[in-house]
């Protein structure tokens, strides 16, 4: 087995697959690649430009501007992480907030939108050392990754915790308006043409309903170890 290994984590929104994956990066010294913040920053690009129409994407619009959009990470030095890119321009805090997350599912469904972002993403693996999350990096991105995880709970616990981090940073939501964004995306991801979200049949299963952010880490470092050996 090689000394680094290309680990693909899959999972509903909200799961803590980007939680999981950050840490998993930063214990093994591994490069952390948040897809979501990809599509998250070609949706803030849609809303900017106007690309909405009643809450409706205007895809083919969006399609036209794809060769002018474009989507990078660069290391932030302050924050001590790789941040996205938007046109050369880092909107890493642009792109959480509920607006944003309204709209991604819609965009993530573009055929032509998965084509750009995916050949991105297998260009950043191919030196091995990446963990990877998203909802089709282990079926789509990455299916020879050397390990491959789903995260999942219910959308109950995945809405609560959105609901505290929202308000954490002073967002004025309520979590009944939250539950309904992660359940409508929910469907979006797992029912959509363009490689819906699903577990790839070799890929190892965490629920973390009822696990804390350690004990999750746990979990997944053991199946790194029984992977490496």
């Amino acid at each position: 087995m090689a000394d680094k290994i290309n680990i693909a984590i899959d999972g509903f929104s909200g799961s803590g697959k980007s939680t999981l994956a950050k840490d998993l990066a930063e214990r093994l010294s591994y490069l952390f690649i948040d897809t979501g913040s990809m599509y998250r920053a070609v949706s803030l690009f849609a809303l900017q430009e106007g690309l909405f129409k009643d809450g409706q994407l205007q895809t083919q619009l969006l399609i036209d501007c794809l060769d002018v959009l474009h989507v990078d990470f660069a290391f932030n030095e302050e924050e001590g992480k790789y941040c996205v890119r938007l046109n050369g321009m880092e909107v890493e805090k642009d792109i959480r907030g509920l607006e944003v997350s309204n709209v991604v599912s819609q965009v993530a469904a573009v055929a032509e939108v998965r084509k750009k972002l995916v050949a991105l993403q297998r260009h950043l693996g191919m030196s091995k050392g990446v963990v990877m999350d998203g909802r089709d990096i282990g079926t789509v991105v990455f299916p020879d990754a050397e390990l491959k995880i789903f995260v999942t709970t219910s959308a109950e616990e995945r809405a609560q915790r959105r609901y505290a981090q929202l308000r954490s940073k002073g967002e004025d939501v309520n979590y009944d308006e939250v539950l309904n964004n992660i359940q409508s995306r929910d469907k979006m991801d797992t029912e959509r043409e363009a490689s819906p979200l699903r577990q790839a049949a070799d890929a190892k299963l965490l629920d973390n309903q009822r696990m804390n952010r350690l004990e999750q880490l746990q979990v997944a470092l053991k199946w790194v170890e029984e992977t490496l050996n």
